[in-house]
């Protein structure tokens, strides 16, 4: 498969079993890491897998029929994410994001939105549910989401042409069927829509300003369409500096088409500098991970596939939540405030900042240098977006 796939084993070793403090003091709700940042944001994968094959992040010539993905009995099952969500909720977590892979892909996926909307934060409310899809699946399972407690959905749409479309996402999987998704999602209820483009120089850069016209003209203020620079996450899609389109540059041409006028930010740590139309026909927003490090108010942690807790999109390396659940590092299954304790812990020695390191060392040199720190960084599909 290539020198450069990181293997199931390396993964499995990169993650060491949490230390379980001796004594322990209670969540708080006000967990905080070395740099002061809380923890306010959880993204769960909920499978590895995926339909598509796209370039940056599941490339077909590594990802191919003879990749091994992991079984099912490694997986979490819906109580264990369950359960896990509870002790993030009562640490101070406010938003659940479930993604994959694709996580319309794993069975049953509203059983598990069920359980997660009777979660509550330590004031007796319900937590953010979202979720993160291509939107290939999402016209015939919208309304079940929905229905689960699910409240807003993110789809991955790179490109309005067809053709770029079925070329980028690599399985020729027609854009139409993506756009009768998002209309299924409004229908659902599921609304505001995010919209994520992946932008890539000279791929799809051209489709900037169409995708942009047509989801204004046909959505209007009910879908936000946000661009991302395309990143360096994971080992296996060959990021190129020169392949990124900062974004300063996408708002030049957005505003070259359309008059904008700058918002604030709805909530503390989001990732996307948001713009509104002047004539109210809705919001775009711009995430820019690459040119502008947004790691000083970073409050988002990720939980694999199979439990492992990452505090860094760019992560090298983990920490081992399901050998706490299911036996921890004596064959002894931990107490619910034994894992709290331990997760408190992992995030209070928290410094991850990889993109502002990037950032500081130059574009050109950044991603090198902040690798040598960091070592050989976790792909994409194993820890979600």
């Amino acid at each position: 498969m290539g020198d450069n796939i990181i293997s199931l084993t390396d993964l499995r070793y990169a993650a060491a079993v949490p230390r379980v403090p001796a004594l322990a003091a209670p969540p708080s709700g006000l967990l905080a890491d070395r740099l002061g940042r809380p923890l306010r944001d959880l993204r769960i994968s909920v499978t590895d897998r995926c339909n598509f094959r796209c370039s940056y992040c599941m490339p077909k010539e590594v990802f191919d029929a003879r990749y091994p993905f992991l079984p099912q009995s490694s997986l979490l099952s819906f109580e264990e994410i369950s359960r896990l969500a509870r002790l993030f909720a009562a640490h101070g977590v406010q938003k659940l994001r479930l993604t994959g892979g694709e996580p319309l892909l794993r069975r049953h996926i509203e059983v598990l939105i069920a359980q997660l909307a009777t979660v509550r934060t330590p004031l007796a409310l319900p937590l953010d549910i979202t979720l993160t899809t291509n939107g290939s699946l999402l016209a015939r399972k919208a309304q079940a989401l929905r229905d689960a407690g699910l409240q807003r959905v993110t789809v991955s749409l790179d490109a309005l042409d067809d053709t770029v479309f079925r070329r980028m996402n690599d399985v020729d999987f027609p854009v139409a069927d993506v756009l009768q998704g998002i209309e299924a999602a409004l229908r659902a209820g599921l609304a505001p829509v995010k919209v994520n483009m992946v932008v890539k120089r000279g791929v799809n850069d051209h489709e900037i300003v169409p995708l942009a016209r047509h989801v204004r003209d046909r959505f209007g203020p009910a879908v936000v369409l946000r661009f991302i620079e395309y990143m360096d996450v994971g080992a296996t899609n060959g990021w190129r500096m020169d392949e990124v389109l900062p974004s300063a540059q996408v708002l030049q041409r957005l505003g070259d088409a359309f008059p904008l006028e700058r918002m604030e930010a709805s909530v503390a740590g989001e990732t996307a500098q948001r713009w509104r139309y002047a004539d109210g026909g809705g919001e775009i927003g711009l995430i820019s991970s690459v040119t502008q490090a947004f790691c000083g108010d970073c409050n988002r942690a990720r939980l694999s596939t199979e439990g492992k807790l990452f505090l860094c999109l760019f992560a090298h390396g983990g920490h081992d939540l399901r050998a706490l659940l299911r036996g921890g590092a004596h064959g002894v299954a931990c107490s619910d405030e034994q894992i709290a304790a331990a997760i408190g812990l992992i995030w209070n020695e928290r410094q991850d900042q990889y993109s502002a390191l990037r950032s500081a060392a130059g574009a050109g040199a950044g991603a090198g240098a902040a690798e040598s720190q960091a070592g050989r960084r976790i792909e994409m599909h194993y820890i979600g977006g």
